[in-house]
């Protein structure tokens, strides 16, 4: 199986201007973050289990933290040591599962 290439670590400056154009995230070069509040814990573990079809095509997978009824999420490329325009890319994809 082929390696997949991946982004180089946004700049401090690269990554201030894409969290701009994501209101429902915030987070540094370490990692960006966001919570999704659900109905109940059921409609919670579904959110995740449409999250992780999301990931899966993204080969991209966030730091989940699911809490009764809420997903808390962190979106990090480990092998570049920070956030990189996958994560962007995946907290796109997640902003439109979850509008807010």
């Amino acid at each position: 199986m082929a390696v997949v290439p991946r982004p180089p670590r946004l700049s401090p400056d690269e990554l201030a201007v894409a969290l701009s154009g994501l209101p429902l995230w915030s987070g540094d070069g370490e990692g960006i973050r966001r919570s999704v509040e659900l109905s109940g814990f059921p409609d919670a573990v579904a959110a995740l289990v449409r999250l992780a079809f999301v990931a899966e095509q993204l080969d991209h997978h966030p730091d989940v933290d699911l809490r009764w009824r809420t997903l808390h999420l962190t979106l990090v490329t480990h092998s570049a040591g920070g956030v990189t325009e996958l994560d962007l890319q995946l907290a796109r994809r997640i902003d439109a599962l979850f509008p807010g």
